[in-house]
């Protein structure tokens, strides 16, 4: 999807159509989360910090992130991908790999299929996307960028080797700044060039571990299937505050808040957690992670923030300013198996969050909160 976050914003409001707008976080630590392509030809990026982006685009339109309604966006996509072939493998909120190849008796060609979901998604969601069609994850993956935004391209595999041989080597997947710089010094600035290279050379440049994954797809090799569905290995959350803080009840106050978000999640996902991470960045940047794995595991904020907060309170923090707090689980488990482990636990609580939930979904997430996140006034 091609600014996914921003474009889900303009179809809401039409009346930002052809403006800058950018999604994120508006305090002075806030940050991009998305920005539409008005922006971002003025040098706005996801991940730059907010007050560089209102620098670089002062008439810019700052939105909130509204993550329920980009997820239940997503959830609408993935229903359309799976309605052209069950083998889709999501890589992120609004993308995802489809191997169609059993889908083309039924539909057609690759690129006609692409066309058709292009088609469908503007016609029936109001969203531009890019497709790239290719012999495997890495082209593909390839494709779709460079047909941003809003297009469509297909790669024949007799081309693949003429396609690939003038591009930089920043486009092979897992090469950042810091391999792209080694390379470089060695005069090695094309996908061609380290297609050329034997692996020894490639090795004792970027490393035996990475030589020969790259050599293959500077070669466009990449044997990697479509993965169906790979369970999530950990779910959080976490808060950056506009000034740092130096009062432990703010940051128990905090993890209250953080622990609701994650048993949302926990619950929506059908999962429940038995390990509580929490996680605290101090104001010099020094972060450390403390966790614990609970008897039980459990999908419940009252149970996560509990132990979330002893984990604090055993840092025994005096005169520190923290810069951000969070909270994290790990080591998933389907819920139905939690539900089984806890029958001698009083249900109460579980029973209270579910409704919260029910509550949220038809009334917004500021239906039902806790009284200790409401405001002191």
């Amino acid at each position: 999807m091609d600014a996914f976050y921003a474009s889900v914003e303009v179809r809401r409001d039409p009346a930002l159509a052809g403006r800058p707008v950018v999604v994120g976080g508006a305090g002075g630590r806030g940050v991009v989360a998305s920005a539409s392509y008005e922006a971002r030809r003025l040098g706005v990026t996801s991940a730059m910090p907010m007050a560089r982006a209102l620098r670089l685009c002062p008439t810019a339109v700052v939105i909130s992130p509204d993550f329920t309604a980009y997820h239940e966006v997503s959830g609408q996509l993935r229903e359309m991908f799976l309605s052209v072939t069950p083998l889709v493998e999501p890589l992120s909120i609004d993308e995802a790999f489809l191997d169609v190849g059993g889908s083309i008796r039924l539909f057609g060609p690759p690129q006609v299929i692409a066309q058709d979901l292009r088609r469908r998604i503007r016609e029936e969601l109001g969203l531009p996307a890019s497709v790239g069609v290719a012999p495997n994850k890495f082209l593909a993956k390839l494709c779709s960028t460079k047909a941003k935004p809003d297009g469509l391209l297909h790669l024949p595999a007799d081309q693949v080797a003429h396609f690939l041989a003038p591009l930089g080597v920043r486009d092979l997947w897992g090469v950042g700044e810091q391999t792209a710089a080694r390379l470089e010094r060695f005069g090695i600035r094309t996908v061609a060039e380290v297609a050329e290279l034997d692996e020894p050379t490639l090795a004792r440049i970027v490393g035996a571990a990475s030589a020969a994954a790259l050599r293959q797809l500077a070669r466009g090799r990449d044997d990697r299937p479509v993965v169906v569905h790979e369970p999530a290995k950990g779910m959080s959350a976490e808060e950056t505050f506009e000034r740092d803080v130096e009062d432990v009840a703010v940051l128990r106050r905090e993890l209250l808040r953080l622990a609701e978000k994650v048993a949302r999640r926990l619950r929506r996902g059908g999962v429940a957690a038995r390990t509580v991470v929490l996680k605290l960045r101090y104001a010099n940047f020094q972060t450390i992670t403390r966790s614990r794995t609970l008897p039980a595991p459990t999908d419940r904020a009252t149970v996560l923030h509990q132990e979330a907060t002893a984990l604090l309170d055993a840092l025994r923090l005096e005169r520190f300013r923290a810069r951000l707090i969070g909270l994290g689980t790990t080591n998933l488990v389907p819920t139905d198996a939690s539900r089984q482990l806890g029958l001698l636990d009083d249900e109460r609580w579980g029973l209270l969050e579910r409704a919260a939930d029910d509550a949220r979904t038809r009334f917004g997430d500021h239906a039902v909160t806790r009284g200790a996140l409401l405001p002191d006034d």
